[in-house]
């Protein structure tokens, strides 16, 4: 039967429930998010609890709707604040402890004077798009690891532009901790679970299947090549009604570009950003590129 974790809404709190594990060598494992946690968010607690339960150590969910990174015309008001259902998903997972900090525990001295700039990555897609977005998820990425200290610390590849600026930031930055990404969670349609969804109409819930849809459908054509698999991609969306689009893009696996001529067998990334009604949803796939066999001229 699981247990209810122990939450922790202050700093202090928070040291003095780690202080025996960090004093008996025993890892730690973190898992940080904005609440309003789903499965997909219970399968990235699994994923820290199977990196350091074999040793005993514990699992930290963070809880906490981080301001910096929400941009002035964004949903940082209306999204979903749901502590007491987060806790029992957190039981049922097995997580050791919530942290859920207030905005004043975490910026104690207001809007920070010093950030982390995200680099040319943070530029492009979503960076482009919602500027100043990843300064704030590094900033408190980075905030959330000096207090946790942990040894693991689990993403979800759902936000794939995230994860990798978060795997640049701890190389760039010494930071000391293993990122896991772990497979984004989906609806038996398709849909990518996003807190985001409950957003969503019925119609608007249909509508959005198109951005997996399309997903899919370059990454069954991408043996053809990046050219195939992208128009396969924008073929689905052009069918699908209610979807207007931001960006579909293919990019190697750090998010440069592809090299002009692909060997067969590259692997890359399909990045997608679309509205449907007023939400905003984003969803990827890896694909592998020119692994299938060229037609023979008939004898």
């Amino acid at each position: 039967m699981s247990s209810t974790p122990v939450l922790a809404s202050t700093r202090e709190e928070l040291a003095g429930l780690l202080a025996s594990a960090r004093a008996g060598g025993r890892p730690v494992g973190l898992v940080p998010t904005m609440g309003a946690l789903h499965e997909g968010h219970a399968s990235l607690i699994r994923a820290a609890r199977a990196r350091v339960g074999d040793r005993g150590g514990p699992v930290v969910v963070s809880i906490f709707v981080n301001p910096l990174q929400f941009g002035p015309n964004e949903d940082l008001d209306r999204y979903p604040r749901t502590l007491d259902a987060d806790l029992q998903v957190c039981a049922r997972e097995g997580a050791d402890l919530v942290f859920a900090p207030s905005v004043e525990e975490v910026y104690p001295g207001g809007d920070p004077q010093v950030t982390v700039r995200p680099g040319p990555v943070g530029k492009i897609l979503e960076g482009k798009i919602r500027p100043g977005h990843f300064r704030g998820v590094l900033t408190v990425v980075a905030k959330l690891l000096g207090l946790v200290r942990p040894d693991v610390a689990v993403f979800g590849e759902k936000d794939y532009q995230q994860l990798t600026l978060i795997r640049r930031m701890v190389l760039d930055l010494n930071l000391g901790v293993e990122v896991v990404g772990a497979e984004t969670v989906r609806e038996p349609d398709g849909l990518a679970l996003s807190s985001r969804n409950r957003y969503l109409d019925p119609e608007q819930r249909q509508q959005a299947v198109a951005l997996s849809r399309a997903l899919r459908a370059a990454q069954e054509s991408a043996g053809y090549g990046a050219d195939v698999a992208l128009a396969s991609a924008r073929a689905e969306l052009r069918a699908a009604p209610g979807v207007d689009l931001d960006y579909l893009v293919i990019t190697d696996p750090g998010l440069g570009a592809l090299p002009a001529v692909v060997p067969p067998g590259t692997p890359a990334r399909i990045l997608i950003a679309a509205r449907v009604g007023g939400t905003r949803l984003i969803d990827n796939l890896p694909l592998t590129l020119g692994t299938a066999p060229t037609s023979e001229a008939s004898e």
